[in-house]
């Protein structure tokens, strides 16, 4: 990705919300912190622990990253918490 798509996408993200939809097939805007639970085990996290999480970016493989204890984990690792 060239330096102006990434630009353009960081232009209308936010790091501090993330818009998710629910199992009610609707569109909301959670600021964080939120809640996430683990659902692979990553770094020093098991399994069905649940941590908080402060801010939201984008890494530049273009995938969503979650900044927990100020460390980043892609955020296929986590289930979100309504």
């Amino acid at each position: 990705m060239d330096n102006n798509a990434y630009a353009f996408l960081l232009k209308y993200s936010s790091p501090y919300s993330i818009l998710v939809v629910t199992k009610e097939d609707r569109l909301v805007e959670l600021s964080c912190p939120f809640e996430v639970e683990v659902i692979k085990d990553v770094k020093y996290m098991m399994i069905g622990e649940k941590k908080e999480v402060t801010l939201v970016k984008l890494a530049t493989n273009n995938k969503l990253v979650y900044i927990i204890d100020d460390k980043p984990y892609f955020y296929c690792y986590f289930n979100i918490i309504i």
